[in-house]
């Protein structure tokens, strides 16, 4: 037997159960993965809660929890290619990933090599907060001399997007709590206050203008963009759906570039982007780590460790 995090009906937090399962195995064209940490977003507790958001993903109860995870591969079935036994791997399995052995089929589940210098627990923080970040950045193209604004900027996605945006060259404002203000200064972006009002405190603190944007929670941001002239194309968001008059950019981790993760694994392993981990909590806290979670007030990530 092995232990994985499952729930029988949809609800908060407390619907999640450690249960004891049967061990699964590889089978032909499949890995497992023996999964050592799992990094939460968003999405994890919202198709949890929500059964039509669940419908749209294609899960029903009952169902496994999480996508992020970092682990060991230590079963390769037959016909299996790219992995071998005893390779560090990093990846996205939707509605699965938190228990002691995951099966993939790769490449329908996202698996990448760990690098040499990145730790499980980081690893098992990038697929979904990273390739969202990626895909966000590529909809509107930051470059040298630019001013992006972010929505969301103090969020797992945000995180990435800000110092994606920094590596690129560009200026970067990003809406947060006021009591984030410090956490996203250490990350190189000019923080600003969200809610109403916003594009007036935007403008006092670029004079020069906003000239690119990306919403990574919902479209006060966008508004605020457009409010601020700044070109519908420029303007990208990932939680609004598509924009009814054609111009500002939907996207998500879906649409980012196939190498845009290991961009990201290298710039960490170089020193050039932090992953910030907000809090660590044991499996058997599952429901302490998803509460804290969808509460919305996380700087940076939150990590299951197995």
């Amino acid at each position: 037997m092995s232990r994985a995090v499952m729930y029988q009906a949809f609800g908060g937090p407390e619907v999640l159960e450690l249960r004891e399962v049967p061990e699964p195995h590889a089978g032909p064209g499949e890995v497992r993965v023996r999964v050592t940490a799992a990094g939460l977003n968003p999405m994890d507790w919202i198709i949890a809660a929500q059964p039509e958001v669940a419908a749209r993903f294609g899960i029903t109860v009952p169902s496994g929890f999480g996508s992020d995870l970092a682990g060991v591969i230590d079963e390769v079935g037959e016909g299996a290619t790219g992995f071998a036994v005893g390779d560090r791997v990093h990846g996205s399995v939707l509605g699965r990933a938190i228990a002691d052995y995951v099966v993939a089929r790769p490449p329908a589940d996202a698996l990448w090599h760990t690098p040499q210098g990145l730790s499980d627990k980081l690893a098992s923080t990038l697929a979904v907060a990273g390739l969202t970040a990626a895909a966000a950045l590529a909809a509107i193209g930051p470059r040298p001399g630019d001013t992006v604004l972010i929505g969301g900027a103090a969020g797992g996605v945000g995180v990435f997007a800000v110092q994606l945006a920094r590596l690129a060259g560009s200026t970067v404002i990003g809406t947060c709590s006021p009591g984030t203000f410090g956490f996203l200064r250490r990350l190189g972006a000019e923080p600003v206050a969200y809610g109403d009002g916003l594009a007036d405190r935007v403008r006092e603190l670029a004079p020069g203008g906003v000239t690119a944007a990306t919403d990574l929670f919902g479209t006060e941001t966008a508004q605020a963009a457009l409010a601020l002239g700044v070109m519908p194309e420029r303007i990208s968001t990932v939680a609004a759906g598509p924009d009814p008059r054609g111009g500002i950019r939907a996207t998500g981790g879906l649409d980012a570039a196939p190498d845009a993760l290991e961009q990201i694994t290298g710039a960490i392993v170089a020193g050039e982007l932090t992953v910030p981990i907000a809090a660590e909590f044991p499996v058997e806290r599952i429901r302490d780590a998803v509460a804290l979670q969808a509460g919305r007030h996380v700087h940076g990530k939150v990590v299951v460790t197995l």
